[in-house]
């Protein structure tokens, strides 16, 4: 297939994909709090959020929206200040509710907020970006930037995917086994809470977006 690289960059390209899904990030952290908290089911439901927020900076890098960005400072930063407000304010209510006298069980029919939080969540992971940015063109080889660029984020999508999954199934079987059910809910939310508000302070206060050198 022409859209794929030589079978050196590729199996590179693989393997620094799957350091990069296995590494707890934003993500991660979403997805094993949302387990923690809800079970396995609410876990696979942000895993699908988050792996159709890394779908998305996968396609936007193919269309070079991202250069949109570096081009049009108001742009980017309306996007990011308006994304890290909403992601600290849900961060406070997270930890708001983990400090409550008693923390509620979930209702089990809100899979598509946890949907919706998992999307933010991906979407304005900078180290998402940075790899798609950055990392992703290290690898391609073709004529067809953009096509192999959509191709090859399409790959790291499936493998955060599957080791996201993983890591949903797992927690969510700690929680099952966890003696006090409301040490785990607890636990989810301050988790949830401190991923929020740092991802969102990390977003506010990272720099403008400059050029990358070649």
């Amino acid at each position: 297939m022409d859209l794929l690289p030589p079978a050196g960059p590729l199996l590179a390209f693989l393997a620094a994909s799957l350091v990069l899904a296995l590494t707890p990030g934003p993500g991660v952290l979403y997805i094993v709090g949302r387990s923690l908290l809800q079970g396995r089911g609410h876990g696979l439901a942000s895993v699908a959020g988050v792996a159709l927020g890394n779908l998305g900076n996968a396609v936007a890098a193919a269309l070079g929206l991202a250069a949109l960005f570096r081009v049009s400072a108001l742009a980017f930063e309306l996007v990011k200040f308006a994304g890290a407000a909403y992601l600290v304010f849900l961060g406070v209510k997270a930890l708001r509710a983990a400090a409550s006298a008693e923390v509620p069980v979930a209702a089990p029919a809100r899979l598509g907020r946890v949907f919706r939080e998992g999307l933010v969540v991906a979407l304005l992971n900078p180290k998402t970006a940075v790899f798609f940015l950055a990392f992703l063109p290290q690898f391609m080889s073709s004529g067809q930037p953009a096509g192999q660029a959509l191709l090859l984020g399409c790959l790291f999508v499936a493998i955060a995917a599957l080791t996201d999954s993983i890591y949903a199934l797992a927690a969510g079987a700690l929680a099952s086994t966890l003696r006090s059910a409301g040490l785990a809910r607890r636990g989810g939310r301050v988790l949830m809470g401190l991923t929020f508000i740092g991802l969102g302070l990390f977003t506010a206060l990272s720099g403008s977006r400059r050029p990358l050198s070649s």
